[in-house]
């Protein structure tokens, strides 16, 4: 049986750097056109300026695999590991410099927000549109479009302009066009990490559906839970190589671990980092909950201090601080936000450190990883996956000193139990 996608050396290299060659007026370009000798000669001088200042950037480099038909395939990497770059490629939104890819069967995609949709139409005109580029008649697309409208949940604004929705209405509705127009392979980028939580599980649920269905899918999520839990297999990228391919939950572990080794790694030589770069991260690290020691192993139940450190060029405007601990196979375990309890900062020195403590972190035995993010009036100054990690060990949490193991959970939950009789209601006995 024939792949559903099958890539071969493919290979793509943009051009940074280098002179931007100036422009000619009109009666250069008469001149030019007279003297076509001159001409060549001209334009042979201009390139070869061009190339010596020119410099290589190679976002993908002899990339080759197969994807069976019916299974889905998670890609994983940190940012600039290619994998934006090689779903454009396949969806035929970008050219390869070389090699070349073949997709079997009709192809949809959801990648950044605003790619596959015309902002000028309404959002039921590019319904149509896309069904349409799918190779769907009118009528197959209308038997279907009562389904999508329901799911991407903006009736309401359904004959509006789309170039005036949110990102969150845009992606509701470019998931629904492209998960129920019945593609045969289904291309998802981490676009759905625009949607809010319940539209993201509401996708999680459709994307089993379509699995269940016998579709083949190409998935790239920073939520390395949801490739262990949702691929068959998993392709690991690492500057624009593929470095690993195989069963998604050993991809997914060897992933993990490759962030555990990267927070390791001093925050000012870290690359897989993004925003305006106005603040940097420079240390992110764990401390008891005085703020005095440093720790590296936590027992269960411990209050800690978390201490994120930061260099800039200017005083920050209305920061927003968050950070995110996750455990070792990528599956988000908690989220804390300044805002979210109502810390609002005018504004922050151009260098120092948000502290943020946690009378009692209940955590399951395990390794765990943080990551930072900084904003300013909204905007994205610094991010960082895996900045800091941290192991929890077994503690006193409960007075017998025990613990479940950590596949029984991520959280300790403080309880009591007591036995009744069936009737009349007495208690025969109470433990906490």
């Amino acid at each position: 049986m024939r792949p559903a996608i099958r890539v071969e050396n493919l290979s793509k290299c943009y051009r940074i750097g280098g002179p931007k060659r100036k422009g000619r007026n009109f009666s250069e370009v008469i001149s030019d056109g007279a003297s076509s000798v001159w001409s060549k000669v001209r334009r042979l001088a201009d390139s070869s300026v061009a190339e010596a200042g020119t410099q290589e950037f190679w976002a993908l480099k002899d990339v080759s695999f197969e994807v069976p038909e019916g299974e889905v395939v998670g890609i994983i990497g940190r940012n600039g590991a290619g994998k934006s770059t090689l779903l454009k490629i396949l969806s035929r939104i970008v050219e390869p410099t070389s090699g070349g890819a073949e997709i079997h069967g009709r192809l949809g995609s959801l990648l950044e927000v605003g790619t596959g949709f015309n902002p000028e139409l309404t959002g039921r005109e590019n319904v149509y549109l896309n069904g349409s580029i799918l190779g769907m008649k009118r009528r197959e697309i209308a038997a279907k479009f009562d389904e999508i409208v329901a799911f991407s949940e903006v009736e309401q604004f359904l004959d509006t302009p789309v170039k005036r929705y949110s990102s969150g209405m845009y992606v509701r509705l470019a998931f629904a066009v492209a998960a129920h127009l019945e593609p045969e392979v289904l291309i998802i980028d981490e676009v759905l990490a625009v949607g809010d939580a319940a539209f993201q599980a509401k996708c999680m649920g459709k994307i089993k559906d379509l699995r269940n269905s016998g579709r083949t899918i190409l998935f790239v999520s920073h939520q390395i839970g949801n490739i262990a839990t949702l691929c068959d297999t998993a392709i690991r990228m690492e500057n624009g190589r593929i470095v690993g391919y195989g069963e998604a939950r050993k991809q997914a572990g060897l992933y993990m671990s490759g962030l555990a080794e990267a927070a390791e790694t001093s925050l000012s030589d870290r690359l897989d980092r993004h925003g305006n770069g106005v603040a940097r991260f420079t240390s992110v690290r764990v401390y008891d909950a005085d703020g005095t020691t440093p720790l590296d192993s936590i027992m269960t139940g411990d209050g800690i201090t978390i201490r994120a450190e930061y260099s800039g060029r200017r005083q920050l405007i209305h920061p927003e601080m968050c950070l995110a601990i996750y455990n070792d196979l990528g599956n988000p375990v908690t989220y804390m936000d300044t805002h979210l309890v109502g810390y609002n900062i005018p504004a922050a020195p151009s260098t120092g450190a948000f502290v943020c403590r946690i009378p009692e972190l209940p955590l399951a035995i395990g390794q765990y990883l943080i990551n930072v993010c900084l904003l300013e009036s909204g905007v994205e100054i610094d991010h960082v996956p895996g900045a800091g990690r941290f192991e929890i060990e077994a503690g006193p949490f409960f007075s017998t000193g025990r613990v479940p193991p950590a596949s029984c959970g991520y959280f300790l939950c403080r309880h009591e139990w007591e036995v009744v009789s069936a009737s009349p209601r007495v208690t025969v006995g109470a433990h906490s």
